[in-house]
């Protein structure tokens, strides 16, 4: 069985009010499965979340009606989990890889490597599709997908055109912000690229195509960006993980100005409990804001996630352990007990439930963030 995204979209937002306290269901103290089998194949697209394989799980995202969002790499599908009922239901995808569906329903349209997922006030649900070099949205009111930015072949072209006719390379990760502006991670090409969704029209914000770090304090036009790999938006600003780069950087989006954030820019994994422009990454390849200040990296070569308090100025780590944890095991204990197979997506509810994308272990995990005093 296959769901339809609901088209009342205003049912939509009031639900969500209600539903968010679902994650309450969720919380506890330890790591645990929210959706996923540990198996890499296709059993089916829908039924109870942990009985449903979700092959190598990327992005993560509460939607406006509170449910989990999980785009499934392994087998090119977006799917759903009502965090009331841990019920699955598969929205987009056929389980087959390639390109097709545009102006069709979103369960028959065949996507490539979905990537992440993110939404629009109105409700529509916007997802990039790195190995189809494009971002796609799947209308609220119609469920059907339509092309937002990319031609379906790797490149670079385009920027002060319409979206639909520019190249992209390998696009990973996207992010909305508040005045209808499209981020996208264009990390073939060391790019940020936005899109003005009334207009269409596409440009670069930040990267020049050099393979170099940024400059901290300049312009992020013009100015060289290494292999962004992952952002979110909050409050005018953009965050962003350079996986190559091994660091975190913000973008003022009202100045244009970039803000070295954490990492030296060396492959590493150290600096807890210090300051984090002290700290290494080894190739973040996810970022979320969650409540309190507080900033969580996908830290995926070392098979963490770091957090840093943003209003403390301190780095530590909240699940994995480092480069020698990978593994599957640590359900039901301490998180930063457990072991992770190469996460990549993350995303944090209201509460303070962080969801994570544990890719190389077909599951998607969660635990509750520490609390973080107020000074």
């Amino acid at each position: 069985m296959i769901v339809r995204i609901s088209s009342a979209v205003s049912l939509v937002v009031v639900l969500s009010m209600l539903f968010i306290g679902f994650a309450a269901d969720l919380c506890g103290a330890d790591i645990s499965t929210v959706a996923g089998t540990g198996q890499g194949g296709n059993n089916g697209d829908q039924g109870n979340a942990t009985d449903v394989h979700v092959a190598q799980p990327f992005g993560v995202e509460i939607g406006p009606d509170s449910a989990l969002y999980v785009t499934e790499v392994g087998n090119h599908r977006i799917m759903r989990v009502d965090r009331k009922t841990n019920q699955l239901t598969t929205i987009a995808g056929t389980g087959q890889a390639g390109y097709s569906g545009n102006r069709q329903e979103a369960t028959n349209a065949d996507l490539r490597e979905p990537y992440e997922v993110r939404f629009a006030k109105n409700g529509d649900i916007y997802f990039v599709e790195m190995k189809n070099h494009i971002v796609r949205k799947i209308e609220v009111l119609t469920n059907r997908v339509s092309l937002v930015a990319g031609i379906g072949t790797a490149g670079f072209g385009g920027d002060g055109g319409a979206a639909t006719a520019a190249v992209l390379n390998n696009p990973h990760s996207i992010a909305l912000d508040d005045q209808g502006y499209l981020y996208i991670a264009d990390i073939g090409n060391h790019r940020i690229r936005r899109v003005n969704l009334a207009t269409g029209i596409i440009d670069t914000i930040a990267g020049t195509g050099a393979k170099k770090l940024p400059t901290n304090g300049s312009l992020a036009r013009g100015n060289a960006m290494l292999g962004p790999r992952a952002l979110c938006h909050d409050k005018g600003v953009l965050w962003i993980a350079l996986r190559e780069g091994h660091s975190v950087w913000s973008l003022n989006l009202t100045s244009g100005r970039l803000q070295h954030v954490a990492g030296t820019g060396e492959k590493g994994f150290n600096g807890d409990n210090g300051a984090p422009l002290q700290a290494t990454f080894n190739g973040p390849k996810g970022i979320a804001i969650g409540p309190q200040g507080r900033l969580f990296v996908v830290d995926t070569e070392n098979q963490a996630i770091r957090m840093i308090d943003l209003k403390q100025n301190i780095i530590s780590t909240v699940c994995g352990y480092g480069p020698q944890g990978r593994g599957s095991g640590g359900d039901g204990a301490d998180a930063t007990k457990a072991q992770m197979g190469r996460p990549h997506g993350i995303c944090v509810d209201v509460n303070g439930v962080v969801y994570v994308g544990d890719t190389m272990n077909h599951r998607v995990r969660f635990f509750t963030a520490p609390n973080v005093t107020e000074k």
